[in-house]
């Protein structure tokens, strides 16, 4: 039977918009991702700050999730979550992770290996009060990866929680940032007849090496 689950296998599409080369790329993975990132917002492409976060349980069990990048420097990828997540608890019985960025309309993909740690309670502070005010209320409304009974269970504590803490909610203990430390980059760009270009940069001693994978 003909269905669109059938015709999976039928799908292609050529990549052709742009190459990778050593010689135009950055030496420091940092610099390339910012590059990139930014060509990524100017072009409009939806969501350029979100990534997908995998980590490992401790039965040895892989989950992925999307979050959003709220900033990025020498020192690591930032995101900020509820701590008492499933993606906190993983974080907290194995530290290391990877983040993959998808920027479909520009055939690129950023893939992204290091350990996480939390950022500092100032700087989760600060993120924190930047927030919407709904946005800073449901910090402390959701039981973030817990059961619950239905959505009203969410619509009551936000009530509560706003009747409480009205227009100053203090951030909560388990609520804050991470920050994956990289050890490991890599840049993927489309190719046309699935020759794509693909940067690695690995860390090395304190400095970065690149080299070029097969796709």
């Amino acid at each position: 039977m003909d269905t669109p689950a059938s015709r999976l296998a039928d799908l292609r599409k050529s990549y052709e918009r742009a190459e990778l080369s050593e010689d135009a790329s950055h030496a420091d993975p940092l610099r390339q991702f910012e590059q990139w990132l930014q060509e990524a917002i100017a072009a409009q492409v939806p969501e350029p700050n979100a990534m997908t976060l995998a980590t490992v349980a401790g039965d040895l069990r892989p989950s992925t999730r999307v979050v959003l990048i709220k900033g990025c420097d020498e020192r690591g990828i930032v995101w900020y979550t509820n701590y008492d997540s499933r993606k906190g608890r993983e974080l907290a019985g194995n530290p290391w992770a990877a983040l993959q960025f998808h920027w479909v309309e520009l055939e690129r993909t950023v893939r992204i290996e290091g350990r996480v740690e939390k950022t500092s309670d100032p700087e989760s502070d600060a993120y924190f009060h930047s927030r919407p005010l709904d946005s800073r209320i449901g910090a402390w409304a959701s039981p973030q990866s817990q059961v619950i009974a239905g959505r009203s269970v969410l619509v009551a504590n936000a009530a509560k929680y706003g009747a409480q803490f009205l227009l100053n909610p203090p951030r909560p203990p388990h609520w804050g940032g991470y920050r994956l430390v990289p050890d490991q980059w890599q840049f993927w760009q489309g190719r046309k007849s699935r020759l794509h270009d693909r940067l690695r940069y690995r860390l090395d001693g304190g400095a970065w090496v690149r080299e070029r994978l097969a796709p």
